[in-house]
């Protein structure tokens, strides 16, 4: 499976760039805080995904994918923080993203849990 062809995989780097794109606004001084932490955890993403893809077993695709799933519930949780903070607003349109992105993923896992239960 290539992750390039991923619908999943290809919505989860534009995530990577919004989240670049929103982070520059935020203070000098959460550069290597917050800003840091929610890179990071955007460009785990697509990462994981494209690991997991790039992967020969079926069992590590499942681990890369839930890695994946856990980096959104980072940035769900570093986009909450900075809301409170008062560093960003009006940032619904990302969360409908981060659910999505969650959806196609667990959507992927199950399809693969299938083909994990077919081949034992």
């Amino acid at each position: 499976m290539n992750h390039k062809d991923l619908e999943v995989w290809k919505t989860s780097m534009d995530l990577v760039v919004t989240i670049y794109s929103i982070t520059k606004q935020f203070p000098k001084e959460e550069q290597y805080g917050l800003v840091s932490q929610m890179q990071r955890a955007a460009v785990s993403v697509p990462s994981n995904i494209a690991e997991g893809c790039g992967r020969k077993s079926h069992k590590e695709t499942h681990h890369f994918l839930s890695i994946a799933l856990g980096s959104l519930a980072e940035i769900e949780t570093q986009l909450l923080i900075a809301i409170r903070l008062e560093y960003i607003r009006n940032v619904n349109e990302l969360f409908d993203k981060i659910t999505i992105i969650r959806q196609l993923t667990i959507g992927l896992i199950k399809h693969i849990e299938k083909t994990i239960n077919q081949n034992t």
